[in-house]
């Protein structure tokens, strides 16, 4: 952990998975950490004082993402062994898992409000390549599904509601395409191609009218939400 105003010597380090570190995330009130590993192991942090508070391991259990669901004592968490788990870190306890799916989930997201949340499938070919949108509530039923990528999908997110007039979201895929999807109905609305980019690997919301994308090849893509012409994304930067 780094203090971005202090010194440039670490103010926390966080030392007891045994494997690569794959997923983080800090719940609300940022006293706890969160990790998950390679290792099947999650673990949670006091973040004060950097001791291990909680451990927990699940066979075969490869931690890809993690995400703290705002507002609740939840953490999501997605896996190599396709599985999407919510763990409840009072005790660090599976709380609920949802639906196996049939390829590796990669990555996930929780909308603003916490009531839903979004994983991504690795996959080849058009096979598995899509984002699933489940619900957080008490059902915890899956609501829709992305299919338009034909290579894995490394990320996605919740598109702020002033973008349009219908909640969106956004994938990005090894396939060089980010994508943007009515949420309700699963129509793709706008695909953008950043050919010679490599595989892209991360999206972020930059503000309300741009996303920050990362690639293999080509470094970051600043890109803008337009509406000249209906809903567009547009490349503006790379960095």
């Amino acid at each position: 952990m780094w203090d971005l105003r202090g010194p440039s010597q670490p103010r926390q380090q966080f030392s007891g998975h045994a494997m690569v570190v794959t997923g983080l995330a800090v719940s609300p009130d940022s006293s706890q950490l969160c990790t998950g590993s390679r290792d099947n192991t999650l673990l949670l942090w006091d973040i004060g004082t950097g001791r291990c508070a909680e451990r927990a391991s699940i066979s075969r259990n490869l931690v890809t993402h993690l995400r703290w669901v705002p507002h609740e004592p939840y953490v999501l968490q997605t896996s190599e062994d396709k599985t999407i788990r919510l763990w409840d870190s009072r005790g660090l306890q599976v709380a609920h898992v949802f639906p196996a799916k049939q390829h590796i989930q990669t990555y996930c997201e929780v909308s603003e409000d916490g009531h839903k949340c979004i994983s991504c499938s690795s996959g080849f070919g058009g096979e598995g390549c899509e984002a699933t949108l489940w619900d957080l509530r008490q059902t915890r039923n899956r609501i829709c599904e992305y299919k338009g990528h034909f290579q894995t999908v490394a990320s996605c997110v919740f598109l702020p509601r002033a973008l349009a007039s219908m909640p969106i979201i956004a994938t990005s895929s090894h396939d060089c395409k980010v994508k943007i999807w009515n949420q309700d109905t699963g129509a793709c609305l706008f695909t953008l191609s950043l050919d010679g980019s490599g595989p892209l690997t991360s999206l972020a919301v930059g503000d309300t009218v741009s996303l920050l994308c990362a690639s293999f090849s080509r470094g970051i893509h600043l890109l803008r939400v337009e509406h000249s012409r209906g809903l567009e994304l547009r490349e503006v930067a790379a960095f």
